[in-house]
């Protein structure tokens, strides 16, 4: 863990995003950080969860990630090369979905392109279409304050997709949705992914979220004293929600369970 490099049918492939002993304060002279001494990664196609405590710093990892912060030590890598300068070269969707109120579904989804010239991924055409394979079809002239929840989610992950960035951060972004929206996002984002041929990288309170969508599983330690755990999901694709009922989903999620108490318990 926390290396650059993993094998995949015999081939050798360098992670996507790879952090070398990182840590953060956001005081220097602090004798705590947000988080200390911390190595993960994730490789191309790859759907990595991350889960923790409150408090472990989750939020705050997207941000270095992203390049909205800088480590205080350690190294952040894009491709294998240190990346001191990664903002604009990762796609970062934060919590709240950020859909400016007095523009169009449609107007929120050009926002990258008209952001950045050297876009070249996507073109109005191409969103259109996507508006269609996102269920939003017909709502291109709506406004944010129109739409559901999910449909705004919908909005707001389509707008992060259209960056044309190959690592996707997508922080917590159905925690605010109910139960029954929350099922129908998760089927959703379940067909999509694997025609999109992206990499992401997820935080979520939800075991039951991070189990179903993940390929490996990370959890940040509550303290200095802990380290990040690493967990593989070994579930075949495509997933489903029965597979919440079968013995290896119970197990995992029992896992998890303990792995979190045993944090917040030390």
């Amino acid at each position: 863990m926390g290396g650059s490099l993993f094998v995949y049918g015999g081939m050798r492939i360098t992670a996507i995003i790879s952090l070398h002993h990182v840590s953060y304060t956001f005081d220097r002279h602090a004798e705590t950080s947000i988080l200390s001494n911390l190595s993960l990664e994730a490789h191309p196609g790859e759907f990595v969860s991350i889960i923790g405590a409150s408090g472990s710093g989750k939020s705050t990892l997207f941000k270095l990630m992203a390049g909205l912060l800088q480590p205080s030590q350690g190294e952040i890598r894009l491709h294998g090369k240190p990346a001191p300068n990664r903002l604009g070269k990762v796609a970062y969707m934060p919590q709240k979905d950020l859909l400016l109120p007095w523009r169009t579904v449609l107007g929120n989804c050009l926002l990258p392109l008209e952001l950045t010239r050297s876009n070249n991924h996507y073109n109005t055409v191409q969103i259109k279409e996507l508006l269609k394979r996102f269920g939003l079809a017909g709502h291109e002239q709506a406004y944010p304050d129109e739409l559901s929840g999910g449909m705004r989610q919908r909005v707001a992950f389509l707008r992060t997709l259209v960056t044309g960035q190959e690592l996707l951060l997508l922080d917590e972004p159905f925690g605010a949705l109910d139960a029954m929206t929350k099922r129908g996002m998760h089927k959703w984002l379940l067909e999509l992914w694997g025609d999109l041929e992206k990499t992401v990288l997820f935080i979520t309170h939800d075991l039951e979220e991070a189990i179903l969508l993940s390929d490996r599983i990370y959890v940040l330690p509550a303290n200095d004293a802990q380290g990040v755990q690493e967990i593989v999901v070994h579930m075949p694709r495509p997933r489903h929600y029965e597979q919440n009922y079968e013995p290896a989903f119970v197990k995992l999620r029992q896992d998890l369970e303990r792995r979190l108490h045993a944090q917040t318990s030390n």
